[in-house]
Parts: C-alpha cells; structure tokens; sequence
C-alpha cells in the first residue's frame, strides 16, 4: 500500500510547482528585494531567499534520506550564486530531480516507519517527510507574502 507516499508526494511536487510558478512572476530585479527592516519586528528576507530556505529544506531532506548525508545546502544557494529567476529555476528542477530520486526508493507506506539518523538523533522517514514539508511550506508562505507587498499579481494556488 503507498496510499501515504502518494499524499506526501502530491504535496512535494505541489510545493515544487509553486515555487516554479512565483519565480516567473518575479522580475528580476525584485527577487532579493527585502520590505524595510524595523528594529521590532522579525529578520526580513527576500522572495529569493525564501524560496531557495524553502528548496534548500527539501534537498537537505532528500539528500539525507538517499546518502544519509544532511549538507545545508546555505553555501551553494546564497543570492550571489543564484541571482536570477532562470538560475533558481535551475536550482529548483535539480532538487525536485533529488526529491523523485528519494521517492523511487520508498516502495510501500511501510517504509515510512524505517528509522534514519536525521542528522542529530534517529527519526522515522515519516516524521522526517512530515516536518521538512511543514519547514518547507512555511518559508515558500512567508515568499508569498513578501511577493504580496510589491506586486498585484495573485501567488499561485495551493
């Protein structure tokens, strides 16, 4: 039975195609622009930089769980590196190529319950796939809202 995998699956490659979706509605220009800092209010970020928190919480998963390696993906995802829409577009379809890699490995819902070090303490892929969505989702929510203080255009649906 994969009735679980195929609900976590939907709601990766939703997460994906979403992600996909902003970037092209994004200029350029906009990508790292960051709504003005107050000294009361949390560290703001960029539509940029949440989307690439929100691919590089996914590659980090799925790295983990495919070669039990949990690199932060910080250093090859920083503005600097990636600073246009067809760049993180790029960045984007190799994570989601990671991602389908990790799921072509989890054959039955029963493979969700294998315990994995992830990375500090062992965890069930289940609860691994189930924080790094809920990781995931909040930053690509928190990209929409930026995008929301400069544009008109609506986000793209969940």
């Amino acid at each position: 039975m994969t009735i679980y995998i195929k609900i976590f699956n939907a709601r990766f490659a939703d997460l994906h195609r979403r992600s996909v979706e902003l970037i092209r509605l994004v200029p350029d220009e906009k990508l790292f622009w960051k709504p003005r800092d107050l000294g009361r209010t949390m560290a703001m970020f960029s539509v940029g930089e949440f989307v690439l928190r929100s691919a590089g919480k996914v590659e980090q998963t799925f790295g983990g769980i495919t070669t039990r390696l949990w690199d932060d993906p910080f250093e090859w995802t920083l503005p600097e590196k990636l600073a246009t829409g067809d760049l993180i577009s790029e960045y984007l379809a190799e994570v989601e190529a990671t991602r389908l890699n990790g799921f072509n490995l989890l054959k039955s819902d029963e493979d969700l319950r294998r315990e994995i070090p992830a990375p500090a303490k062992m965890k069930t892929i289940f609860e691994i796939l189930l924080e790094t969505i809920a990781r995931a989702e909040h930053f690509q929510g928190r990209a929409f809202a930026v995008f929301q203080m400069f544009s008109d255009d609506k986000p793209p649906k969940f």
